[in-house]
Parts: structure tokens; C-alpha cells; sequence
């Protein structure tokens, strides 16, 4: 076999070529979108609700051309009961759908999809259609697809914040539910292998809300997780992108949801956006 320098070397040229080639397809896509006007990709009433097969389609291949890359990690998850993969494949049906329906979607990767598997089998068992998605599965790890220097493993206990989205980066999500979470393993794991990792910037644009259990987290299943992350490749806007995908049960809000909730009817809008602007001094320069 070849040695793993080679290997390593080779899997980075091919990376190259596949980042040089979405360049162009972007370049291309900026100038059909220039030569349609200023109308955009579509109109607003296609951005909600069902979207035409044909422009999903259209969407996806072009994702897949050149748009960033998501991969759900489901070779982190093998302790997981019956339960725990059926809820994880209603959450990768709920994740596609959203992406079905995006006006700029991400090219979707299941790694670690092995056949014989519970998640595979409740994949197929429990998702019409599935079969037919127009996404990549592979039984193989994203460590045997993507160079180290490309992958950003999301993951709540990470110390980064993530500040953008860059479609040269394959960013990868554990593949667990609320029941099979453990502190810190996908952050473990990361760092195992090498890889950068990064987090939501939930605490740098949301605040604790007061609930009765005092409850506060920052850990999403993964369909809520990119629904904030389409939001915000779509609207560059991270308090648009964490009011879609950040329920109120996690015991965070916006700021100025907040404000309504906690303050006095006579409070002012001015202190509203002062604290929201608060808020917004965190900020790092334009997101896990």
C-alpha cells in the first residue's frame, strides 16, 4: 500500500481540484444571476413551503457543483438504541428536507452509513423516498474523503465560534440524539483526529431566558442545527439564523425577545437596542 504521506498528499490534489472547480461554477452562477436582474434565485414565495422538483433539483446539483459541504458523522453514535436511530432518522429527514427546500442549499454527505447498521436500516424503514435523495451516503469516514485541513467538526463544547460559512470547508456534525449525547465526545473525538472544530455563536448573540428548571443548553439535534446554518448562509444574519433553529426550550433568546418578556410594558424600545447592541459587541466579524 501506499505510504500515508502519499496518501495524504494525493487526497489534498484532489481536494484542490474539486475547490477549483466550484470556483468557477460560482463565477458562473454570479453571472446568470447578473443576466437575470436583481430578482435573485427565485421568488420570495419559493424560499417557504414546497419548492417545484425541478428547481430543487436544480438547486442540489448545483450544491453539489459548488456549494459548501455538510457531512452528518454516524460512525460517532454505535451505542445507540432502536429509539435513539429512529429519532436520529426522522431528524436526517427533517435536515433534507430543509435543504430540499432552501434557496441555497448545502451538498449533504451521510459518512460512517454502513449497511446492517440500525441507523441505516431505520433510514430506509422510516423515510419514504429515501433511496431518492439527492445526497451522497458512504459506509467510509470523512477522514478517507476530505484532506484534515478542510474538515470543521461542529460540536457545542468547542472553543471557537463560528464566524462564516466557507464553501471550501466540509463541516461535519455527530450523528447522536439528546438521549445518546455524552459531554464533550464529539469535541474528544475532534481532537483526536486533528481536526478544527468550532461552535454555534449561541452565548455571543442570544441570552439566558429565566424558565422554571433553569435550564439552559446549547446542544441541538442536527436538523435544528442546520437550519441555522442555511438561515445564515442564506441571509448572512446570525440572529435570523439562531431564531430558526434555537427553540425557546433551550432557555435562550435574542436579546430583544428577551426584553419583551422580562422588562415592564414601559420599557423603551431604545433599551431594547441598547441591549441588543450589547449583545452585539461579542460579535466576531462575520458562525456551533
Amino acid at each position: 500500500p501506499a505510504p500515508p504521506q502519499r496518501n495524504a498528499l494525493r487526497k489534498r490534489r484532489r481536494w484542490q481540484r474539486v475547490l477549483a472547480a466550484r470556483r468557477g461554477k460560482r463565477r458562473q452562477e454570479r453571472q446568470r444571476r447578473r443576466a437575470r436582474g436583481p430578482g435573485g434565485p427565485g421568488p420570495p414565495s419559493l424560499r417557504r413551503g414546497r419548492v417545484p422538483a425541478a428547481l430543487a433539483t436544480e438547486r442540489l446539483l448545483r450544491a453539489r457543483a459548488a456549494g459548501p459541504r455538510l457531512c452528518v458523522d454516524l460512525g460517532v453514535g454505535g451505542g445507540m438504541s432502536e429509539k435513539e436511530s429512529g429519532r436520529l432518522a426522522s431528524q436526517i429527514r427533517r435536515l433534507y428536507g430543509a435543504n430540499r427546500r432552501a434557496a441555497r442549499p448545502f451538498w449533504l454527505c451521510l459518512t460512517g452509513f454502513a449497511a446492517g447498521t440500525p441507523i441505516y436500516e431505520q433510514c430506509f424503514r422510516m423515510n419514504d423516498g429515501f433511496e431518492r435523495y439527492l445526497m451522497d451516503t458512504t459506509p467510509e469516514s470523512y477522514l478517507d474523503l476530505f484532506p484534515l485541513e478542510a474538515i470543521v467538526y461542529l460540536t457545542p463544547d468547542s472553543e471557537n465560534v463560528l464566524q462564516d460559512i466557507d464553501p471550501s470547508k466540509v463541516y461535519v456534525l455527530g450523528g447522536l440524539v439528546d438521549e445518546s449525547i455524552h459531554k464533550q465526545l464529539t469535541l474528544q473525538k475532534a481532537r483526536e483526529q486533528r481536526l478544527q472544530t468550532a461552535r454555534l455563536p449561541i452565548r455571543e448573540y442570544m441570552v439566558r431566558a429565566p424558565n422554571s428548571r433553569n435550564y439552559h443548553s446549547e446542544t441541538l439535534a442536527i436538523n435544528q442545527v442546520f437550519d441555522v446554518l442555511c438561515t445564515f448562509y442564506e441571509t448572512r444574519s446570525w440572529p435570523a439564523a439562531l431564531r430558526a433553529g434555537v427553540s425557546s426550550g433551550k432557555g435562550y433568546v435574542l436579546p430583544d425577545t428577551a426584553d419583551q418578556v422580562q422588562t415592564p410594558r414601559s420599557t423603551t424600545a431604545a433599551q431594547g437596542n441598547a441591549l441588543f447592541h450589547g449583545a452585539e459587541l461579542h460579535r466576531q466579524e462575520a458562525p456551533a
